[in-house]
């Protein structure tokens, strides 16, 4: 059983959703010695920022006629595709920033769908997949910020109902506490959110490699 795992944190050594991902990964990897485990870091290693472009257009191009760099792009986005499809397992980190996904997160979106085509709704049909997401700051219901997450409601509609993941997520706010001096009267919160996100990954790491 193969995991694919994917990453979009812009500060990899520093990150928060990939430590909470590294938990997830450690437990699946526990229970699955010697499993191989797929990586791809979009923050570290972005897609080319013309790709998704380059893909589309190429579509409305006779294969004859596409250009060597529409063929490139094609062939990128069958490659981000095949990585969903191949693995038995998915685990995403992709945090918040600027309330909504990051742009080189959206170009991987965009390449799997460019191969995928609009009408293919089983990308990750019934496959057992895990988000990770984190936020800096708290947006639940009553606070300033309520309402200004844009980015788990939109993964949440990629994964689950355009392609059909198994989708369980695993959500961590507050983890610009300690960062951000302005939210430093959240430090006990945030604490307990941190402990409460470790112990929701375990448990999704483990649930993960049992199915």
């Amino acid at each position: 059983m193969s995991l694919f795992r994917l990453d979009a944190s812009i500060m990899p050594t520093t990150s928060a959703s990939a430590e909470l991902a590294n938990v997830v990964e450690a437990e699946w990897s526990a229970a699955r010695p010697g499993e191989p485990v797929l990586r791809r870091h979009l923050g570290t290693d972005p897609l080319p920022a013309d790709a998704w472009t380059l893909a589309t257009t190429a579509g409305f191009v006779p294969e004859d006629q596409r250009s060597p760099a529409q063929r490139d792009a094609l062939a990128l986005a069958a490659a981000l595709k095949a990585e969903l499809t191949d693995a038995d397992a998915v685990l995403l980190a992709v945090p918040l920033y600027n309330y909504g996904v990051s742009q080189h997160f959206k170009a991987w979106v965009d390449l799997v769908i460019a191969a995928a085509g609009p009408a293919d709704q089983g990308v990750l049909k019934d496959k057992p997949t895990v988000l990770v997401t984190v936020r800096g700051g708290g947006y639940g219901p009553g606070t300033p910020r309520e309402g200004w997450d844009h980015s788990t409601p939109y993964l949440r509609r990629i994964l689950a109902d355009m392609w059909q993941a198994d989708l369980t997520v695993v959500e961590r706010e507050l983890t610009l506490v300690g960062v951000n001096p302005v939210l430093d009267h959240l430090k006990d919160l945030a604490a307990q959110r941190h402990a409460e996100a470790r112990d929701t990954a375990h448990h999704t790491g483990r649930a993960l490699a049992a199915k």
